[in-house]
Formats: structure tokens, C-alpha cells, sequence
């Protein structure tokens, strides 16, 4: 699991079909690398989030129609410890 802070939105013209409602946001982690996670809890710019990859991101969506996604925001950070 990764963290990190969303910095702006990917605004994407053109998309595989079957991509559920969603955005896809840029994030800056933890450490400085950038990547793009899909996110569908509406987080917004300068939200820190929680974000997983690979398999698990993709064993979120129905298995028949799981799309090619390989980073999926899954929380919102309130605060740490």
C-alpha cells in the first residue's frame, strides 16, 4: 500500500471501454515518484490517499469485467500517528 497526495486531475478523452465511473488522478507519493491511480471516492487536489496496485487493485472490480487498472486510490488519510 501506498501513500500520497493527489496533486491534479488527468482529464482523458479517449478511454477503454468498460472503465467505470471514476477519475483518474495524479498523485505524488511518498518519496516524490509520481503515478496515476483511478479513484472513485471523489478525492480532490491536495487529499492524501491510500492507494493499491497491481492484482489487488484489479481484484476490486467483478472479475468478468475487470478493466485494465493498476492503481486504485482506496482511502482518504485523516490523519497519522
Amino acid at each position: 500500500m501506498l501513500r500520497g497526495t493527489v496533486t491534479s486531475s488527468v482529464w482523458s478523452t479517449k478511454r477503454v471501454e468498460g472503465i467505470p465511473a471514476g477519475a483518474f488522478l495524479e498523485v505524488e507519493l511518498d518519496g516524490g515518484a509520481r503515478l496515476i491511480a483511478f479513484d472513485v471516492l471523489g478525492s480532490g487536489i491536495g487529499e492524501r490517499v491510500l492507494i493499491v496496485q497491481g492484482s489487488v487493485a484489479a481484484s476490486w472490480f467483478p472479475a468478468e469485467k475487470s478493466p485494465p487498472i493498476d492503481a486504485l486510490i482506496i482511502g482518504s488519510i485523516d490523519e497519522t500517528v
